[in-house]
């Protein structure tokens, strides 16, 4: 536990700490806004062709190969 000498030392550790606070809600609210976007209905589609897309490709691979 730190103990202070004089009011200014608190003070500055309590605007640190609420600076702090403040980036964390800040980085909070964004990967919110990311989820949001990941879970967007155009961006499942999305991701569901890229995969259909390389299945797709090995299978064809496969059946060049045999």
């Amino acid at each position: 536990m730190k103990t202070y000498q004089d009011i200014e030392s608190i003070e500055r550790d309590l605007k640190i700490l609420n600076l702090e606070r403040q980036i964390a809600f800040e980085e909070i609210k964004s990967l919110k806004e990311a989820y949001k976007d990941d879970l967007k209905p155009f961006n499942w589609i999305q991701s569901a062709v890229k995969i259909a897309g390389k299945f797709g490709g090995m299978l064809l691979l496969k059946k060049i190969i045999k």
